[in-house]
């Protein structure tokens, strides 16, 4: 048998950090709201995929996501005051 050497590839140190960045994305980057802080319920619907499909392309071409999209119509078919 030939005798194998494994190579091993050595791993530099870390660069120095920034410290004004760092700081910045522990607070969550500045001004910026989590998404936690908005909504903290869930809501799970059983849709067709034909249906799904509809409502993603929908979003896209709104440039937005599929979850804002149904926040939306969800706010204007059960708005706040109850109307």
């Amino acid at each position: 048998m030939t005798d194998a050497r494994i190579k091993r590839a050595a791993i530099g140190a870390r660069p120095p950090a920034n410290a004004h960045a760092e700081a910045w994305i522990r607070q969550g980057g500045g001004d910026a709201l989590r998404k936690g802080d908005l909504y903290t319920a869930r809501l799970t619907l059983d849709i067709t995929p034909a249906l799904r499909a509809r409502i993603k392309v929908s979003a896209f071409t709104q440039g937005a996501t599929v979850a804002e999209l149904l926040r939306a119509l969800l706010e204007q078919a059960f708005p706040e005051n109850g109307s």
